[in-house]
């Protein structure tokens, strides 16, 4: 495990302690599951992005075309 040391406004601060005690983690807990969260949703749009670019429209419809025609099923109306 690595140490990093980050200089952080009080407000941001206090803002942190309090919500990491009302979650009932660590200042620590709070803030690596912040920063997961967020290089999660980063890494999420790099991979769409880059299926996109490798997508298809022939072959969608390719795959559309296999599905059949037929009205759905009453549980699945909206």
């Amino acid at each position: 495990m690595s140490t990093l040391s980050v200089r952080l406004p009080e407000s941001l601060h206090k803002k942190i302690k309090e919500l990491a005690e009302q979650e009932g983690v660590s200042m620590n807990q709070f803030i690596t599951l912040a920063v997961s969260e967020k290089m999660s949703a980063l890494l999420t749009i790099d991979y769409l992005k880059e299926r996109a670019e490798n997508a298809s429209k022939q072959k969608f419809k390719d795959i559309m075309d296999q599905v059949p025609d037929v009205e759905a099923e009453e549980y699945d109306k909206l």
